[in-house]
């Protein structure tokens, strides 16, 4: 049985809510700049690369971008 439980593993107080921050910060991760459009940039062109050391290379830098 799955069972989810939302929850940070340290907690977190927030005192001063600041959106337009808030939304700087998340633009980097999942705006067409950041680091999930990097990375899926680089894991869809590996498909178009003629031989394998690009393949081997894209796929290298593709899955960098997505370690936090």
């Amino acid at each position: 049985m799955f069972i989810f439980e939302k929850r940070t593993q340290i907690p977190v107080r927030i005192s001063n809510k600041n959106p337009k921050l808030a939304g700087i910060i998340l633009s980097q991760y999942g705006g067409p700049d950041g680091e999930l459009g990097a990375s899926l940039r680089y894991l869809s062109q590996r498909f178009t690369m003629p031989d394998n050391m690009g393949v081997g290379l894209l796929t290298d830098i593709g899955t960098e971008e997505l370690v936090p």
